[in-house]
C-alpha cells in the first residue's frame, strides 16, 4: 500500500518544553541508548513476524502519533523477539564480562541481578515470554539454552531468578521507584513518549502503508532525519490500528544493511494473565540476594534521555537533532582505562578502535553500526549516533 503524506505531523508532535535545552538532550539520547531503551521496555518493542498489507482507512501521521500518544494497553501476554546487531567486535566472551561489571558496579553480585542479566540483550537474537495486568504486576522471561531467567515485579517486590545458577534476586519496587534496573517492563505509552522526544524539525514523518504483526493489523509509522552526518538511517513503528500500541520496532542504520535493533512481539494475547502468573517464591535451596547486600545503588539512575544528561557531571550536549554530541571530561590522561583499574584493557580496547588527530590533538574514535565515540588522548570523550568526521569536528571546535 502506498505511503500516506505527513502533512504537519513535526508541528503536532512538538510543545513548549521540546524546544527546551533539556529536550535537546533527550534528542541525543534516543538514538544513542536505543539498546539500553530496548532492553529497559522490552514491555512495548513488539515485533518481527509480519504478513500481509491490511486495507485499513487512511490516517495523517499527526493522527497517528496522537493515538499512540492516548494508548493505555494495561494488560497483555506474549513472546517477544529481540535482534540487536551493532557490530560490536568478537571480544570472546570478553565483552559480556565488561557489561555485567559495568551494571553491576562494585562489590558481588547475583547472577540474578536484572542490572547485570539484561545486558545479554546488547547483541544477537533472543526470546521472551512477556506479561503485564496494569503498573503493579510485570513479568518478563528471557529464554535461552535450556535454562530461563525471570523478572517479576508484584506490588512492592521485584524478583530476578536464574534457572541455570539457581540464584534468586529480591528488591523492592518502593525503593527503587520507576528505576528500570530493576522494572520487569514498561508500557506502550512510554514507548510512544519516546518517539513523540524523537520528533522535531530535523526530522521527516509519515505513514509508511500497513503491515500486519502477530495476526494483528497495523499501520507503519516511519521517521527519518533530515539531517546528514547521522549514522541514523529511519525508525519505523508498526502501531497496531485498535489499540494503537506499537507493535513493531525496527532502527535500521544509514549505511544499510541489517537493522540495529529489531524487536516485537510473535505472539500476542490482549486478554488478562493468570494472577498466578506473578507469584513467585524463591525455590528450594536457592541462593537469595537482597537489593541492599548488593552494593549501594547510585542516586541516580538515570531512565531516559533528559535524565541521562542530568545524571551525567559535566556531560554538554553539542549541536541539535540527530547529530547531536554528547561530550564530557573523563578526567583521565591517556583516555583509556591505565593503572590498577585498567592494567592492560586500555591498550587492548584501543587495538579495536581508529586512530585520529586534529586541532585537538591525537585520540582513537570507537564505532559501532549506530554509536561512534571519541576518546581523546587528554580523557574528553564526544559520542553520539553520528560519523566519525563529525566527532573528529566536534573536538577541533571545542579546542
Amino acid at each position: 500500500m502506498a505511503p500516506y503524506e505527513s502533512d504537519d505531523a513535526v508541528g503536532a508532535a512538538r510543545d513548549e518544553d521540546s524546544r527546551s535545552g533539556r529536550r535537546k538532550a533527550a534528542r541525543y539520547a534516543v538514538p544513542v541508548a536505543v539498546v539500553g531503551v530496548a532492553a529497559a521496555t522490552i514491555g512495548l518493542v513488539p515485533a518481527l513476524a509480519d504478513s500481509g498489507d491490511p486495507d485499513l482507512p487512511k490516517i495523517s501521521a499527526r493522527q497517528l502519533i496522537e493515538k499512540m500518544s492516548e494508548s493505555d494497553v494495561q494488560q497483555l501476554s506474549g513472546t517477544v523477539k529481540i535482534s540487536t546487531d551493532l557490530g560490536l567486535p568478537d571480544l570472546g566472551g570478553l565483552e559480556d564480562g565488561l557489561l555485567s561489571g559495568t551494571a553491576q558496579g562494585s562489590g558481588d553480585g547475583s547472577s540474578a541481578d536484572p542490572r547485570s542479566k539484561l545486558t545479554e540483550l546488547v547483541s544477537g537474537t533472543h526470546t521472551l515470554r512477556v506479561a503485564a495486568d496494569g503498573p503493579d504486576r510485570q513479568k518478563l522471561s528471557l529464554v535461552e539454552r535450556g535454562a530461563e531467567y525471570s523478572l517479576i515485579h508484584h506490588g512492592k517486590d521485584v524478583w530476578g531468578y536464574d534457572s541455570k545458577s539457581n540464584e534468586v534476586y529480591h528488591g523492592t519496587a518502593a525503593e527503587s521507584g520507576k528505576d528500570h534496573r530493576t522494572e520487569p517492563s514498561a508500557t506502550p505509552k512510554d514507548f510512544a513518549d519516546e518517539a513523540l522526544k524523537a520528533v522535531d524539525d530535523t526530522t521527516s514523518v509519515t505513514v509508511d502503508g500497513t503491515a500486519q504483526v502477530a495476526g494483528r493489523d497495523a499501520y507503519k509509522l516511519l521517521i527519518k532525519p533530515r539531517q546528514s552526518g547521522t549514522t541514523v538511517g529511519a525508525i519505523s513503528i508498526a502501531v497496531d490500528a485498535r489499540t494503537w500500541m506499537p507493535l513493531k520496532f525496527t532502527l535500521t542504520p544509514r549505511s544499510g544493511g541489517a537493522a540495529v535493533v529489531d524487536a516485537g512481539f510473535t505472539q500476542l494475547s490482549l486478554a488478562r494473565p493468570a494472577a498466578s502468573t506473578f507469584d513467585f517464591t524463591p525455590p528450594k535451596g536457592a541462593k537469595v540476594t537482597e537489593e541492599k547486600d548488593a552494593g549501594k545503588a547510585p542516586e541516580h539512575t538515570p531512565k531516559h534521555g533528559e535524565d541521562l544528561a542530568r545524571g551525567l557531571d559535566g556531560l554538554n550536549v553539542l549541536g541539535e537533532g540527530w547529530t547531536s554530541i554528547a561530550t564530557f571530561d573523563t578526567g583521565a590522561e591517556g583516555g583509556r582505562p591505565t593503572g590498577s583499574q585498567g592494567g592492560d584493557l586500555g591498550g587492548f580496547l584501543g587495538s579495536f578502535g581508529d586512530q585520529v588527530s586534529g586541532k585537538f590533538g591525537k585520540g582513537t574514535v570507537f564505532s559501532t553500526r549506530l554509536v561512534n565515540a571519541l576518546v581523546t588522548d587528554d580523557g574528553k570523550v564526544y559520542a553520539g549516533a553520528v560519523t566519525k568526521d563529525a566527532l573528529v569536528k566536534a573536538a577541533d571546535a571545542g579546542k
